[in-house]
């Protein structure tokens, strides 16, 4: 009896490091396949220094899409119909939007910083200021001031994992916020602000992109015939926020 108990309790343990290990087999191959093996790397290089910041890929010809004015002053346009969004039906999907981007080491922690202005005007919906996470055009992430379909002005955070979410946050009633995206390489969330003091909370997951990371600035205009944002105050820090809650 003892030599049965033995042996099924030998069996069990097995079977459960060898699914631990599978576990995370499958974990690593799953990221592996959105981060390589499915999706094109957009953009060319560039070599543009802002605020200390080195943006080093222009997507959709970014780079050609920005004025540099005084005090690190970013004006960021954008053609009409452009936007980054895979659409889970498909009928909207766009990946015509500039976007400036800096790589980052993923295995460190960071904390991306800008005060957004986005030109709000008219019936022109979703046009807006947005912070990348970008890795491919199957997986990033939008941090965005937008124009709703109602012309609330509101914070929204966009997810892409082979397909989009889409979510719309707080609506704001001023015409910048300060938006922020900080990793302690576990962790990663997104803010915003309206004074760059409190911060809200917008979204927060567990990171699980590459250690090849990119963060960037860019605007989009999905319906209308071209708009312009501005990025002033870019700041790209190498610590982590002290409070993911607090956002400080």
């Amino acid at each position: 009896m003892k030599k049965v108990v033995f042996v099924v309790c030998a069996v069990m343990l097995a079977f459960s490091f060898s699914n631990c290990g599978n576990k995370e087999t499958v974990k690593e191959a799953a990221s592996k396949e959105v981060s390589e093996n499915t999706a094109r790397i957009s953009g060319s290089p560039c070599d543009l220094t802002i605020g200390g910041i080195h943006f080093t890929k222009s997507v959709n010809n970014a780079a050609a899409s920005v004025e540099i004015a005084e005090n690190n002053k970013v004006v960021f346009k954008a053609g009409e119909k452009t936007d980054y969004f895979s659409d889970p039906n498909g009928k909207l999907s766009n990946t015509t939007a500039p976007i400036l981007l800096t790589q980052v080491d993923n295995s460190k922690p960071f904390t991306f910083t800008a005060k957004v202005t986005p030109d709000f005007s008219g019936n022109d919906v979703y046009n807006a200021g947005v912070l990348y996470i970008y890795v491919n055009d199957s997986f990033f992430q939008k941090l965005c001031y937008e124009q709703d379909e109602r012309e609330k002005h509101r914070i929204v955070s966009v997810r892409t994992i082979k397909t989009s979410d889409d979510n719309n946050h707080d609506i704001v009633t001023q015409p910048y916020v300060y938006m922020k995206i900080s990793s302690d390489t576990q962790t990663i969330a997104s803010y915003y602000s309206l004074d760059n003091k409190n911060w809200q909370m917008v979204r927060l997951y567990e990171n699980n992109y590459p250690t090849q990371l990119w963060l960037g600035i860019s605007t989009q205009c999905p319906v209308g015939k071209g708009t312009v944002s501005t990025f002033e105050e870019l700041a790209l820090d190498s610590k982590s926020v002290a409070d993911f809650r607090l956002g400080v």
